[in-house]
């Protein structure tokens, strides 16, 4: 029989939690600045609506100028080249972070600090910056794109390096090999597969990144977005997205099938 007594805490810990969560809400809700909606607020929804239903199809591809497909390609160029950056360049810092890789925690610990730097910083952020250093255009977007992306590839081959069967790399030792050897033999074989899908995934997501990173002038389809927003043209804001998406959804099957394989 359940004692009564026991209950008692329990409900204290759960009507505080509940009071605490609703504090939350209610702080939240009484910190936004709500004006209410404005008199063309129903007039503008409208012509918004009207236009996402009428995509302007005649800007898919234009012979003379700048068109959907050449930004989708733009887009696609730069995830391309931001992520094999940054697949080999964090292959160091990867096995810098791992646990296994060395005999003292402090290495790790200093190459998980360094990769969580990077990952703090988030892609937009570093295309503004990269926009001031080497100026606007698809470069910037490239740049930004491969160091963010260093932060999170690297911590996700160190979790693959942390991971991997030891028996290989003992018997390889006991054998007489130096380091090296035990690394392109015995290590490479077991994490490269999981390399690969990472890398993969992490071009999934770099597509949709690069699709934005051209708010900021950092090239790809962005741009043209950015540039039809201004000018309330909503009915190119529409083929724009309709494009985005479609290339999203394409990517991520064939990147999808690709990962089934290699994992």
């Amino acid at each position: 029989m359940t004692n009564p007594l026991m209950k008692k805490p329990f409900r204290i810990r759960f009507w505080l939690v509940t009071v605490i969560i609703l504090a939350i809400y209610v702080w939240s809700i009484v910190g936004l600045n709500f004006e209410g909606l404005t008199e063309n607020a129903g007039r503008d929804t409208m012509a918004i609506l009207r236009g996402l239903a009428h995509p302007d199809w005649g800007y898919v591809y234009l012979p003379e100028g700048e068109d959907l497909l050449r930004g989708l390609l733009e887009t696609l160029a730069i995830s391309i080249l931001g992520t094999f950056i940054s697949a080999l360049l964090c292959i160091p810092f990867a096995f810098w972070a791992a646990n296994n890789m060395s005999r003292f925690k402090w290495v790790s610990g200093s190459g998980k600090l360094l990769l969580s730097l990077i990952r703090t910083f988030p892609e937009i952020i570093m295309a503004i910056i990269f926009i001031k250093a080497v100026g606007p255009g698809a470069y910037a977007g490239v740049l930004a794109l491969g160091l963010h992306s260093i932060g999170m590839l690297g911590k996700l081959y160190s979790e693959a390096i942390e991971s991997l069967d030891l028996g290989p790399t003992e018997a390889l030792v006991a054998c007489g090999g130096n380091r090296l050897q035990v690394l392109w033999f015995a290590v490479i074989p077991q994490v490269l597969p999981y390399f690969l899908s990472f890398a993969m995934y992490r071009f999934e997501i770099n597509v949709r990144s690069a699709s934005t990173l051209g708010l900021v002038g950092a090239g790809g389809i962005g741009t043209p977005l950015v540039f039809a927003l201004e000018a309330r043209g909503w009915d190119r804001v529409s083929i724009i997205l309709i494009g985005i998406i479609v290339m999203v959804t394409i990517i991520d099957y064939i990147s999808a099938a690709i990962r089934k394989r290699l994992v």
